[in-house]
């Protein structure tokens, strides 16, 4: 879905005042089920990269990071994923050369390019399962919310240009939960851009700052004609990074998160590019819902994470190393 207008700015307007009661309800059921549910705890460590609001905000990419830390130490490290936008429930292990989107989602893709990851509509399932298979180490991407496992580690990833929208709780606004109740399950947050970020409370965990950056490939691209689509939480971020890169973005198209693009959309663009003299571009996480063949006319820049301070990200995964 793409986040209205009303969830942005201010307090949402007449919108957000409206829905504020549903909104008050949706975050007292969740409440709820957190206070009453009993985690179960894991063989094996468990971190889990959640969020406060609906859609993105850069958790996959922290993901990743994370991973790549880890088994340089020499864990073993396996992602776990809801696999939001496919159609399997699992537990399942993901195979990139066998499974789509539509049957995994976008992102545990980009997440079996590094290790091995599971989906599983049931968190424990997919814990076990990947434990049973040899991880010692399990990182969840999303699942905050979710209490059926313990966690270990959680941090709160946020979109420091966005920050928590107009405060209010779903559907009035983008919170998942209210932000003073979710930072207090949290034992780091982790800032994504922006400068400041947004209000936190008194006592919240540590703030560690980070930037997405276009890797080094992604240079090629300075000064050229592009088109740039996406169809992530949030486009604009996207479109950042390529202006940051120094392209010459022609036009940009925003869809919604996880959006399944169709012939005639992909026709579109091609048309638009070679009219325009133009090189569509995109995200990783887009180019795995596009077929090989249309694959193959695009170009894709891949982000990583730049950190303000890498010590104090290695120093919280000291936390769970030795469990």
């Amino acid at each position: 879905m793409r986040a209205p207008d009303f969830w942005r700015h201010g307090n949402g307007g007449l919108t957000g005042v409206a829905l504020a009661p549903v909104g008050w309800l949706y975050g007292a059921a969740g409440a709820i089920r957190i206070a009453t549910t009993r985690p179960w705890k894991a063989p094996i460590p468990v971190i889990c990269i959640g969020n406060l609001v609906v859609g993105g905000a850069g958790k996959t990419p922290v993901a990743l990071d994370f991973g790549a830390r880890l088994l340089e130490r020499g864990r073993t490290v396996h992602f776990l994923s809801r696999g939001y936008g496919g159609s399997e429930y699992g537990p399942l292990r993901v195979d990139p050369a066998s499974h789509g989107s539509d049957k995994v989602g976008d992102e545990p893709l980009l997440l079996a390019r590094l290790a091995p990851t599971w989906i599983a509509a049931d968190r424990r399932q997919g814990c076990q399962a990947a434990a049973d298979a040899g991880a010692d180490i399990i990182i969840m991407d999303d699942g905050f919310q979710n209490p059926a496992v313990a966690k270990d580690l959680s941090v709160i990833v946020i979109d420091g240009d966005y920050g928590f929208g107009n405060g209010r709780i779903f559907p009035a606004g983008p919170l998942r939960e209210s932000v003073a109740t979710g930072l207090k399950r949290a034992q780091g947050l982790i800032l994504i851009g922006g400068d400041d970020g947004p209000e936190l409370p008194h006592g919240h965990p540590p703030v560690l700052k980070g930037r997405l950056l276009g890797r080094s490939e992604s240079r090629n691209l300075k000064d050229k004609p592009i088109i740039a689509f996406a169809g992530i939480g949030r486009p604009e971020k996207f479109f950042k990074t390529l202006g940051d890169i120094g392209c010459d973005i022609r036009a940009t198209h925003a869809f919604a998160d996880h959006y399944p693009y169709n012939a005639a959309d992909l026709e579109r663009l091609r048309r638009q590019a070679e009219n325009d003299g133009a090189q569509l571009v995109t995200t990783e996480k887009d180019a795995v819902r596009l077929s090989p063949e249309f694959q193959r006319s695009i170009v894709t820049v891949a982000v990583t994470l730049g950190w303000d301070d890498e010590a104090a990200i290695n120093r919280l995964l000291d936390t769970v190393m030795g469990k």
